[in-house]
């Protein structure tokens, strides 16, 4: 397969890529399912989920962006204003993912709601919005590994090439369904966030391992350089899985106590 190309139409002489369409479209997708199924989590209103994923939203685009230049100073050193141009592409997801959890810890102690209660509501719908938003990287002829003799391949300047972005929007799809499921029959608060930790993480160290290298992040570790996307899907996968364990032998001694609770209009 290969990209039509990254222009989805244009307005005025605009022209408006499919990456934002698609990035736009993950989000606003995601954003409607977390507003109609929050009243479940544990007593928490539409509005109020509202207005957290809006501002968790905003802290995560930020996020992707700071991200991704800072692993890339050297190149936006010698010219500062290329900082703000979006559209020459340069988005980190673990940044956003990292800043959103943030905002989200920072709202929560504000209004005193239960953080791993919203991420859990967050991280459901999430995996969907990136199923979604990966295929700006097909239109954006990017996100790809080394050369490959596979039939789905995407052609990079005439090379077939794996198409990493069409393994991630997959994974994340049935990452959805999955734990669409686990999150209806969660056992304690955080079940569903660490799973996505756990689930996402597994599949991002693999696929990085076929990027080519110099498309990756790179961080300099004692022993040498070191893909930045592998050591910290390895931390997060270790980190998460022990919270996990710790969590639910502390939910199973407790008995498992019911962690949704419908929100009531009138508890306000």
């Amino acid at each position: 397969m290969q990209s039509p190309g990254r222009v989805a139409f244009s307005i005025f002489g605009l022209d408006i890529m499919w990456y934002g369409v698609l990035i736009a479209a993950g989000i606003l997708i995601a954003f409607w399912i977390i507003y109609k199924r929050a009243p479940v989590y544990h007593g928490i209103s539409q509005d109020r989920a509202f207005n957290f994923v809006i501002l968790i939203v905003l802290a995560a685009l930020v996020g992707t962006r700071l991200y991704f230049v800072f692993f890339n100073w050297g190149y936006y050193a010698e010219d500062p204003a290329r900082i703000l141009d979006f559209r020459s592409g340069g988005l980190a997801i673990h940044g956003g993912l990292i800043f959103g959890c943030l905002m989200a810890a920072l709202l929560c102690r504000i209004y005193h709601e239960r953080f791993l209660n919203i991420v859990d509501l967050c991280f459901t719908t999430i995996p969907l919005g990136q199923a979604i938003g990966r295929w700006g990287n097909f239109f954006n002829s990017e996100v790809y590994g080394v050369r490959t003799d596979l039939p789905w391949a995407v052609l990079i300047d005439g090379e077939p090439m794996h198409p990493l972005f069409l393994y991630e929007s997959i994974w994340c799809f049935l990452l959805f369904l999955f734990l669409m499921r686990v999150d209806s029959r969660r056992k304690f608060f955080g079940q569903t966030f660490f799973l996505y930790c756990i689930l996402y993480s597994v599949e991002r160290f693999f696929c990085e391992g076929l990027r080519i290298p110099e498309y990756s992040l790179m961080v300099q570790l004692p022993w040498g350089e070191a893909r930045q996307a592998q050591v910290l899907s390895l931390v997060v996968i270790v980190c998460a899985a022990a919270l996990y364990v710790v969590l639910w032998r502390r939910a199973k001694a407790a008995g498992f106590p019911p962690v949704n609770a419908r929100y009531e209009e009138e508890s306000e």
